[in-house]
């Protein structure tokens, strides 16, 4: 019976001093994390317009688009010449010259025409390749990135300009830093997926955000986010990093404009950034950090023997299209939740992406 008591105490100490580790490096955790978030960074100063002017070339395409509409212009009736007067008479009247041809972009408001245009490339960058309303929800007044007890709830902000909304008197800068950099105005770090963005041009940028102005302004306040304890640990230990020290470079500048929209490499790469969030920086796949823990690994996307060795461009495009594989299976969380984007996309951008993806160094699959 002694002996049962010593025992019993000692078990109770070691279970003490469990709790008291557990605690303390929880508590160590949670300080790191405070400090993490409450941190300051910067990035370079930029500003571009919103929305893009017409081009030279947009407008004179418009120039002969619409002078090849208008009724051609008469020339006005010319009297048959007299014979020779008199002597002392008035020679006749030299005919009149015709009239001026009327301009074609007479009463074109350029400035609305270039909004439109910005505003329907903005609408097919959001439906069909960055996925904004993912986490901002349809009208973009906010939505839930994550909702788990054990990770945390991040909510996707209010971008609309309404009562609760951060972004209604920001700057272009203000959206840059946000956006491809991951931090919000005052400096401090957001929850914006940032590294997913480099390749992003200034006037696709321009384009979604002259697209999301578009949209009436809604008055919602989104919660900050509030990590669990699961997702204290991950970010304390730089498994859940931020963003902002993701991403390679805050000086940098960004392409202007994308690459010319062809079943391209190039094209294919600049499309294919979105995809580096779950598949990796070199596409390689594997498990994804920070997802939740039902996720199943991203695929590998190098044609190696762990990837697309073995695919075809029409395995690719039923993938893209019927979002299953050549055995027929249906592809699963979190690629199924861009069904919606993909399905969206042109042939154009799926033959670059292909070209690109084929383009890679064959690599196995990360770990």
């Amino acid at each position: 019976m002694q002996r049962l008591k010593k025992v019993g105490k000692v078990l109770g100490v070691v279970v003490l001093v469990l709790v008291l580790v557990v605690a303390g490096a929880y508590g160590w955790a949670s300080w790191k994390t405070s400090s993490l978030l409450s941190q300051t960074f910067e990035a370079h100063e930029v500003d571009f317009p919103i929305p893009f002017p017409l081009t030279e070339e947009e407008i004179d395409a418009l120039r002969q688009e619409r002078l090849a509409a208008m009724p051609p212009v008469e020339a006005p009736a010319v009297e048959p010449a007299e014979a020779d007067g008199a002597e002392g008479e008035e020679p006749a009247a030299e005919p009149e010259p015709p009239p001026p041809a009327p301009d074609p972009l007479a009463g074109v408001d350029l400035d609305a025409l270039a909004l439109e245009r910005a505003v329907a490339r903005g609408r097919h960058l959001v439906e069909a390749r960055y996925a904004c309303i993912e986490c901002h929800g349809d009208d973009f007044a906010g939505g839930t990135m994550v909702d788990d007890p054990m990770i945390g709830s991040l909510h996707g902000p209010n971008l609309t300009g309404g009562q609760g909304s951060r972004v209604a008197d920001w700057s272009a800068n203000d959206w840059d830093h946000a956006v491809r950099h991951g931090i919000f105005p005052d400096g401090k770090p957001s929850a914006m997926p940032a590294e997913d963005y480099q390749r992003m041009s200034d006037r696709e940028l321009s384009d979604i955000i002259a697209y999301i102005r578009s949209f009436p302004a809604v008055s919602q306040t989104m919660a900050p986010v509030s990590l669990g304890p699961l997702g204290t640990v991950l970010m304390a230990t730089g498994q859940l990093p931020l963003s902002v020290t993701v991403v390679e470079s805050h000086d940098t500048p960004h392409a202007v404009l994308p690459p010319e929209a062809a079943p391209t490499a190039e094209f294919g790469e600049h499309l294919a950034g979105v995809c580096t969030g779950c598949h990796r920086a070199d596409l390689r796949g594997g498990p994804i950090a920070a997802g939740p823990p039902d996720w199943l690994p991203a695929a590998n996307l190098t044609p190696h023997a762990d990837g697309l060795a073995a695919w075809s461009y029409d395995d690719f495009r039923t993938a893209m299209r019927e979002f299953r594989r050549p055995d027929g299976t249906e592809l699963r969380a979190p690629m199924s939740l861009m069904q919606r984007y993909i399905s969206n996309m042109d042939d154009t951008e799926l033959e670059a992406l292909w070209a690109y993806l084929q383009s890679l160094e064959p690599q196995p699959t990360g770990t």
